[in-house]
This record gives structure tokens, C-alpha cells and sequence, in this order.
């Protein structure tokens, strides 16, 4: 399997699935503007989307790697009941958690949004919301679970698909259903669940390909359950410490001036586009072959996919941040500057964004160097450090908002990140997994030079270029993307004057 043709597929369908993400929030910005109706819808999906980070993220981790290890010394049978055993556990646990959440929907709106109690309509509205989507998180846990499963058999692309039907349901009930519901932000909420059971159901034919689609059954006691439960603990503390972090930013954004909350997510928005391009379709798949090189015992494989991991990550992420960080102002005009969206929503959006990009490098690298970690199966370091790096953002927090304001959420995750991301990395070097060569010293001085040379091309156009605020939305996207193809170009020629040629990242898995 050629490893740089798999990112570059699972790659384009985040992309795509991205852009389907930019356009929902084009609509949802124009259709619902910036209100206490967008902040309770925004409030309440974070709870599932919350406990889906969580429990998908925790499953990839610990499942993944018993599951490999199964595909390699266990008969099909023993896979198809460990599958069995897996998601009939996963429904009873999060049923109950669905049960319990609904029944304290106003507590929970209470806690994540304290600011929310003031105006017991908004309050009254983000717990109706949360109560319709709190099914979500099952659905979406168990499409988590076949995707693993998808991903062991290197059916990366069909996953990575997957967010596509949600943004499709959210983007139809805003067109089409919005003036069904009182108030509107109602047709929203429908539109999440809609999307969870299309990405549930879309993966079952895939499944039944690899003769995979077993039917959920309670059996507690089968030995990779308990295998896998044992390290779900530890894996959703590790998780957790990231998802607090955001729901106490969320906290401190309710109680700051009305607005911070979209603004804060407008930004994250942005902001995840390249984390989720980079980040995730890398580790997406990166963590397969890495727990195969290491239960097959491939230690030389196992460090030299993880290098190339790295620097293929740097690549990509320093002229990713350059480029966010100077176009964040004509981003956010083109994407969300329509209806209700005004120009005073725009100037605070973009100081958050600015402040996201100086973290963009770490939030992806943090990623890939987890990965080194759980391939094999050693949780207790990536899971001290997150929850050190939440007791960091805390601390910053305080003194960043002061001056910032809602921006200083994003500016204490970013610094936090690469706390995180140094400490990983200096652990990695004291197990002798990464050496910091003089090759390496070479590559990343390249890569610095050719993302200045980039950074002068992009505020030499930026300069040239009319008012944002100048024309039809066709326009001003082709003004866009005109700018960053033309940077992007001088990027790459400059990568590839210095000796950077992309054919030497071919890599080919075994």
C-alpha cells in the first residue's frame, strides 16, 4: 500500500467533506446570523459532539490495536464475535448515558453555559436541543467503531466519506425545513440525527464485504472486551483532558459578551479545516500500519514510517498556519460575511482565528506523535501530558482573556499545544523512537525558508488586491484562491530548488 497516495485520497475527501462543512456554516451564519438562537444550537452540539470525540477517539485507540493484533493470530469467527461483544457493550453504555443526559439536559446546559441561566428562554431552548441530539452520540460511536474496523482492512476512503451525509442533512434542513420548526434553530438539531443514521448505515454494505457485519450482542465476558475495556479508562481520561479544556473555554466564553460563542466556533471551524485535512487523514493512516509494524515487531519500519509521518506533517502544516494567519481576514469575509453576519462579527472572528494559527503546527504534530504511543498500546505518557496541557490552558486562560478576550481562548490552546507537542516529542527521543538528525535540521530549515518565500508572495498580492468587501461571492472566492495557488506555487518551487521532491516521500507498506 503506498502510503503518500492513501493521504492524498483520504486527504481529498476531507476536503470535500470540509468544504460541504464551509457551506453549511455559509448558510447557517446567512439563515440564523449571530444570536442567542446560534449560541444555544452551538451550545448544545458540543455536548454529543463532545461525547462523540470522546468515545470515538478512545475506541480508535484501544480497539484498534487488539483488533490488529486478532487479524493476525485469530480465526474470522473470534473477530466477528469480538465485533459482536464490542458494539452490544457500546449500546447498552451509551443508551443509559442517552437516558441520563436527556433527563438532566437543563443541568448539564447549566454547567457547559452558566452564562445561559440568566435567560431562562435560551436556557429552556438549549436544553430542548441537546435532549433531540443526545442520540447522536450512539450513532456516531458506532459509525466510529466500523470505521476502525474499515480502516484495519485499508478502506480509508470509504470512512473518511462518512462526515459528508452530515453536512448534506444539516445543509438541506437549512435551505428546506427551517421554516417548519418555532424557532427555526429547531430544523438544525433534526438535521444532526438525520446525518448520524446516514453515517451509521452508509458503512454496513462495507462491512458486509469483509464479512464483518456481525449483529450487537451483550456478552461482558469476552476476553478482548475486557482487553479493550481495561485501556478505556485511561484512554478516555487521556481524551477527556482536550474535551474539558474546550467545554471550560466554552464557560469562560457564555460569560463573556453575546456573540463569543459563534465567534469562538466560526474560528474553530476554520481553524479544524487544516487539522482535519493534515492531522487527521495522517493519523487516520498512519495508525494501522504503525500497530502492525510494532506487534509484528518491524521496530526499524516502525520509527521510519513515524519520521516520515513527521516531516510530511511539517510540509504541510507551517505554510498551512502562514497562510491562515494573513488571509484570515479575506477567509472569513468571503465564507461568512452575508445576511446577519456582520463586520463587526467578522473583526472578532478573525483575532481568534490568528491567535488558532500560531498553534496549527502543534495541534497537528501533537496527533501524529500520540499515534507512537498508542500503536503500542502505552497509554500512561500522551495521558499525563493532556491532562498536564489542561491544567495549562487554565492557567493561561485567566491573563489571556484579560487582554484578548474571547480571542485568548484560542491564544491559551495554542501555547498549551506546544507544550504538549515538545514534551511528546522529547519523550519519544529518551525511548530512541525519533533522532533529531542533522538531515532533519536541513529539511526543516528548507521548509522555513520556502514558507518565508511564500509568506512575501502572499502579502505582496494581498496588496494589490481590492476591498474583500468588493463584488459577487464568485468573485472574491476566485480572488481567494488565486492568492493561495499562487503563494502554494512559490512554496512548492522553492521546496523544490532547495531538493525537496515530493517523490522522495513515496512510501510503500508492507
Amino acid at each position: 500500500m503506498n502510503l503518500l497516495k492513501s493521504f492524498i485520497s483520504v486527504s481529498f475527501m476531507t476536503l470535500i467533506s470540509r468544504i460541504l462543512g464551509f457551506i453549511r456554516d455559509i448558510l447557517i451564519a446567512s439563515i440564523f446570523g449571530v444570536s442567542v438562537y446560534t449560541d444555544a444550537f452551538f451550545i448544545s452540539f458540543k455536548i454529543p459532539n463532545l461525547l462523540r470525540r470522546i468515545s470515538e477517539s478512545a475506541l480508535a485507540q484501544c480497539f484498534t490495536p487488539v483488533f490488529i493484533e486478532y487479524k493476525i493470530t485469530k480465526s474470522k469467527i473470534y473477530m466477528q464475535n469480538f465485533i459482536a461483544s464490542i458494539s452490544g457493550c457500546i449500546i447498552f453504555v451509551l443508551l443509559l448515558i442517552i437516558i441520563f443526559g436527556s433527563f438532566f439536559a437543563q443541568y448539564i446546559i447549566n454547567i457547559t453555559a452558566p452564562g445561559f441561566s440568566k435567560q431562562s428562554d435560551q436556557l429552556i431552548l438549549s436544553s430542548n436541543l441537546l435532549i433531540i441530539m443526545f442520540p447522536y452520540v450512539l450513532l456516531i460511536s458506532l459509525s466510529s467503531l466500523y470505521t476502525s474496523i474499515l480502516n484495519s482492512w485499508s478502506y480509508f476512503c470509504i470512512p473518511a466519506l462518512s462526515p459528508i451525509f452530515l453536512n448534506i442533512s444539516l445543509i438541506i434542513f437549512s435551505i428546506f425545513f427551517s421554516s417548519f420548526f418555532d424557532p427555526s434553530i429547531i430544523a438544525l438539531s433534526w438535521a444532526v440525527i438525520v446525518g448520524g443514521f446516514i453515517q451509521l448505515f452508509y458503512q454496513l454494505p462495507f462491512l458486509y464485504k469483509i464479512n464483518m457485519l456481525v449483529i450487537p450482542k451483550i456478552n461482558f465476558y469476552h476476553v478482548g472486551l475486557i482487553r479493550v475495556a481495561k485501556k478505556m479508562g485511561l484512554a478516555i481520561l487521556g481524551i477527556s483532558a482536550n474535551q474539558i479544556s474546550l467545554v471550560i473555554n466554552t464557560i469562560f466564553a457564555s460569560l463573556l459578551s453575546s456573540g463569543s460563542i459563534s465567534w469562538i466556533y466560526y474560528a474553530d471551524r476554520l481553524i479544524e479545516f487544516p487539522v482535519g485535512i493534515l492531522g487527521v487523514s495522517l493519523s487516520t493512516i498512519l495508525f494501522t500500519p504503525l500497530t502492525k509494524y510494532f506487534k509484528k515487531r518491524f521496530n526499524l519500519k516502525y520509527e521510519r514510517l513515524l519520521n516520515w509521518g513527521i516531516r510530511i506533517g511539517l510540509l504541510l502544516s507551517m505554510p498551512s498556519a502562514l497562510m491562515l494567519f494573513f488571509l484570515a481576514k479575506p477567509i472569513i469575509i468571503v465564507l461568512f460575511q452575508y445576511g446577519k453576519f456582520t463586520e463587526f462579527d467578522v473583526l472578532m472572528t478573525v483575532q481568534v482565528l490568528k491567535l488558532y494559527s500560531f498553534g496549527l503546527i502543534a495541534f497537528i504534530l501533537v496527533k501524529i506523535l500520540t499515534l507512537a504511543f498508542y500503536a503500542q498500546e502505552e497509554m500512561n505518557i500522551p495521558i499525563k501530558l493532556s491532562l498536564l496541557t489542561l491544567i495549562l490552558v487554565q492557567l493561561i486562560n485567566p491573563i489571556s482573556i484579560f487582554y484578548f478576550k474571547h480571542a485568548g481562548l484560542a491564544l491559551s490552546l495554542s501555547i498549551s499545544s506546544w507544550i504538549n507537542f515538545l514534551l511528546l516529542y522529547w519523550k519519544l527521543q529518551k525511548k530512541n523512537i525519533i533522532n533529531f538528525k542533522f538531515d532533519e535540521f536541513i529539511f526543516l530549515i528548507h521548509v522555513i525558508i520556502a514558507t518565508l518565500i511564500m509568506s512575501l508572495i502572499l502579502i505582496s498580492l494581498l496588496k494589490i488586491m481590492p476591498f474583500w468587501s468588493i463584488g459577487s461571492f464568485l468573485y472574491k472566492i476566485i480572488r481567494l484562491c488565486f492568492i493561495m495557488i499562487m503563494s502554494s506555487f512559490g512554496y512548492l518551487l522553492t521546496l523544490h530548488v532547495l531538493g525537496v521532491r515530493w517523490l522522495n516521500f513515496y512510501y510503500q507498506t508492507v
